[in-house]
């Protein structure tokens, strides 16, 4: 790929998430969307952030880019990239950030690629912003030389095409292209492959890996395919209710996981490990609404053993603690042995461990 990277410096994690909080008012009362959630990302590691709909997983994203609006939004609690903080900083200097350290692949290229406009205008523009003294001629030849390293055929003759001209699969390479634009050092995927078949799918994982390999970049990648994570991440969050409820290594979080959220989407997903016609098991009930949350635990509503705690699920908060297993953190009230009893049990009634 052209360009010169900047010098890369490991000197601790590349991204810094602490007690990250984000609310937005609306009428009915304050949206709680993001709440107390911290982890840290390395260069050359991919963090999976894995939960339903609502869980807050794409407002951390938006957050760590600042792309929040102040005036609907309040973002409180530390983000910092490559040391620099992102919280309270001015708008004007994120923006310098955005782009060139920190850079995001949205889910639908589709809608983030403007129509209007050829596909390789718009990577010379998100070029020229950071070296506005390249000169388009260089502009242009950068994006030839990333369409290709992304695996666009004929990347000279593309260059000039519309987004519409490109197949689902292409428009993601070409996100990945732009996003690439400027070297930065944390990639953030939100949903790369939902609209892709599977084959697409393992292609565009695959180039990830590839690039990350290459430029040895931190990656947060945000989806609810935990086949994707098992794949490509090195640690896993879970997210629910704009909170932490798990996090791990991937193999402490999808092998050994220990919070009841976590088995039950592990249970509601096919497994290749188990019999062809084992039933998926749904997690009863819907995501709480982020204005009213319950009180105590979150998932207590939807939980089937939130009465072996007492009342502590319904009355407390659960902290986010270490487990016996360093480095595995876990929000729940049901102690660590009988979290595990529980598990065992559940893995037995599927048939599968998953």
């Amino acid at each position: 790929m052209p360009g010169t990277p900047r010098q890369r410096v490991d000197d601790g994690p590349y991204l810094q998430v602490r007690d990250l909080r984000v609310g937005f008012e609306t009428p009915d009362g304050t949206v709680r969307a993001v709440d107390g959630v911290s982890f840290t990302v390395d260069r050359g590691r991919t963090l999976g952030i894995v939960g339903e709909s609502g869980s807050g997983k794409s407002v951390t994203s938006l957050a760590v880019l600042g792309l929040h609006d102040p005036r609907r939004s309040t973002v409180s609690g530390s983000i910092r990239v490559g040391g620099e903080e992102v919280v309270g900083r001015p708008e004007e200097e994120v923006r310098r950030l955005r782009g060139r350290d920190v850079a995001m692949i949205f889910q639908d290229p589709l809608s983030a690629l403007h129509p209007y406009y050829s596909v390789g205008r718009q990577i010379t523009e998100a070029y020229l912003v950071h070296h506005p003294s390249a000169g388009r001629r260089a502009a242009r030849q950068r994006a030839i030389d990333l369409l290709d390293r992304v695996g666009i055929p004929q990347p000279a003759k593309r260059i000039d095409q519309h987004p519409h001209e490109f197949s689902g699969g292409m428009r993601q390479r070409a996100m990945i292209a732009m996003a690439l634009a400027n070297d930065p050092d944390l990639l953030i995927a939100d949903e790369p492959t939902t609209a892709l078949d599977v084959t697409v799918q393992a292609q565009i994982l695959d180039l990830l890996a590839d690039l990350q390999r290459e430029f040895h970049s931190a990656i947060i990648l945000i989806t609810h395919d935990l086949g994707v994570v098992s794949q490509v991440a090195d640690e896993v969050l879970v997210m629910y209710g704009g909170r932490a409820v798990e996090h791990g290594g991937v193999e402490q979080v999808l092998r050994r996981p220990q919070h009841p959220y976590t088995w039950g989407l592990l249970a509601s997903v096919p497994s290749l490990r188990g019999p062809a016609d084992a039933d998926l098991v749904p997690i009863e009930g819907s995501p709480p609404s982020l204005i009213n949350l319950p009180s105590g635990c979150a998932f207590h509503p939807r939980c089937r053993y939130a009465g072996r705690s007492g009342d502590r699920s319904r009355t407390e908060v659960p902290e986010l603690r270490q487990v016996a297993e360093r480095g595995h953190l876990v929000a729940c009230h049901l102690p660590e042995p009988e979290r595990k009893r529980l598990h065992a049990e559940e893995i037995a009634a599927t048939g599968a461990d998953r």
